[in-house]
């Protein structure tokens, strides 16, 4: 169950106020608000929870029992980004949409150098993650793709300009045919991560596949229900359990370990996973709240929507709006 609004707005400066030391002790992976559980059974009670990769009597002992009368909960878990990596030797084929929508597959058409411990040995890898939504540029009506900065820039070698295909590389997409855009903007933030790709097709909608139109966005609230469609795991659905997580994740190639703060978490197996980043969340009303940013088998977390837009300097693009172009000289 979610406690009320007006007490995490009382808990949330005593957060914020250990929050980077707990993120800065070995183990610490993230730091959240939510409620204290013992013997694995929540008891309603508003805490300060930190999340640990392996939870045992060290970690234990680091965390202190409490924050200035806040009950501390440590829970054992670890959290990656969810974009998915494959040899190009060792690529499938997948779905392949006539028209590009939310929820289906995208990726680099560049192959991207890989090194142990993020693969099993050192070579040229492939990337996959979710087409979220359609966006336009804020002042010009162009047509561009949502996704993450680690989908469609993966290391510190990207450049505007990137090509992008659908079907990615892992799904079978061809690195010179199956282009349908290149990267034009990219944020890695403490917010945000995320990326927006100039599409060179006409052929575009704005709707999730399964999911239907998309309405515009809204802001995410604790206790709502969201549904996302993903490259990997398709449509599912889960409830906004904090929007107040700061979490650790290790994006390898050249970006290394960034925190991200304020992010949505999603309580729910299975909601989510490699290949899925980039998926936007949607309430019940269509609107979106959320970019999909990785975590693990039973929580997942997701950039706000409304910072992702404004760094971005995008909108969501519904239906109804005017007729899209496409980019030509100086776009």
């Amino acid at each position: 169950m979610a406690y009320p609004d007006d007490e995490r707005a009382v808990i949330r400066p005593i957060k914020r106020l250990v929050e980077d030391d707990f993120l800065s002790r070995p183990g610490v992976v993230g730091v959240d608000l939510g409620e204290k559980t013992v013997a694995g059974r929540a008891t309603g009670e508003p805490a300060i929870v930190v999340f640990v990769r392996h939870k045992g009597p060290a970690a234990q002992f680091a965390i202190p029992p409490d924050v200035l009368g806040v009950p501390t909960d440590v829970v054992e878990d670890s959290f990656a980004p969810h974009h998915t990596i494959a040899s190009p030797e060792s690529v499938s084929g997948a779905e392949r949409h006539e028209l590009l929508v939310g929820g289906i597959g995208i990726g680099p058409s560049r192959a991207i150098r890989f090194v142990p411990p993020d693969v099993p040995e050192a070579d040229d890898y492939v990337v996959a993650g979710t087409l979220g939504a359609l966006v336009t540029p804020r002042r010009r009506h162009l047509v561009m793709a949502l996704t993450s900065f680690h989908v469609a820039c993966v290391d510190d070698a990207w450049a505007v300009g990137d090509p992008m295909v659908h079907p990615s590389r892992v799904d079978g997409g061809h690195p010179v045919h199956d282009r349908v855009g290149a990267l034009a903007r990219a944020a890695l933030s403490g917010s945000v991560d995320a990326a927006a790709i100039m599409l060179t097709t006409p052929h575009v909608r704005p709707e999730v596949v399964g999911l239907g139109p998309v309405r515009g966005w809204a802001d995410a609230r604790v206790g709502q229900r969201v549904r996302k469609r993903g490259r990997t795991t398709a449509v599912t659905e889960g409830v906004v359990a904090s929007t107040d997580a700061a979490v650790t994740l290790d994006f390898g190639v050249g970006i290394g370990v960034r925190t991200l703060r304020d992010q949505i978490r999603v309580e729910s197996p299975r909601f989510g996973d490699h290949g899925d980043s980039g998926a936007v969340l949607l309430d019940d009303a269509n609107h979106v709240v959320g970019l999909y940013l990785g975590g693990s088998r039973d929580r997942v977390f997701a950039n706000p929507i409304g910072p992702v837009l404004d760094q971005l300097d995008v909108d969501l693009i519904t239906p109804g709006a005017p007729a899209p172009r496409r980019p030509g000289r100086g776009a």
